[in-house]
């Protein structure tokens, strides 16, 4: 299990009465979240976001893509990501955004124990069968996905509401 060896609130970004967003309700944003959006770097330098059904587990956060997506051409330049999830509303929730470097997974024994960790997104369409190298859905095991793990540097817990504050979780 990935735990924090800190855990700080940012007092330039947070109200006087602020108290640090614990490491229990960040990691349960984390294992609840939909959706997430994927920031990748262009090899020119330049963003690149999209969403993507991710995963928190085994110490890490999880996505997968295809080989032939801009995401997966961006992770081969530079693998270095923010994933981010959270409210799009002003004066409630909880915004997490996890920095760190993808690295892909191929070991079909890593793989079989995350590929269940999406089974319980959504309304459970989410199906993925492990192999070496990659998921690929139930019945069609030529149509792969590449799968990523990301071994967190930074996550940032920003509580919005009375009151704000912005919390830095560092490993």
């Amino acid at each position: 299990m990935t735990i924090p060896v800190s855990t700080d609130l940012d007092r330039r970004y947070s109200d006087p009465k602020a108290k640090p967003v614990s490491w229990e309700d960040t990691v349960h944003i984390l294992e609840t979240a939909e959706l997430f959006w994927l920031t990748t770097v262009r090899p020119d330098g330049r963003p690149h976001q999209t969403p993507v059904v991710a995963t928190w587990g085994e110490g890490g956060i999880h996505f997968h893509t295809g080989d032939t997506e801009v995401k997966f051409a961006n992770l081969q330049a530079n693998p270095h990501v923010l994933l981010t999830t959270g409210h799009n509303s002003w004066d409630g929730g909880l915004d997490i955004m996890v920095e760190g470097r993808a690295a892909q997974a191929t070991d079909k024994a890593v793989l079989a124990r995350l590929a269940p960790l999406w089974a319980v997104k959504w309304d459970g369409r989410w199906k993925l069968e492990a192999h070496e190298g990659g998921f690929s859905d139930p019945g069609e095991p030529r149509a792969t996905s590449v799968v990523f793990s990301v071994t967190p540097t930074k996550i940032y817990a920003h509580a919005k509401g009375d009151p704000f504050g912005a919390t830095v979780h560092r490993f």
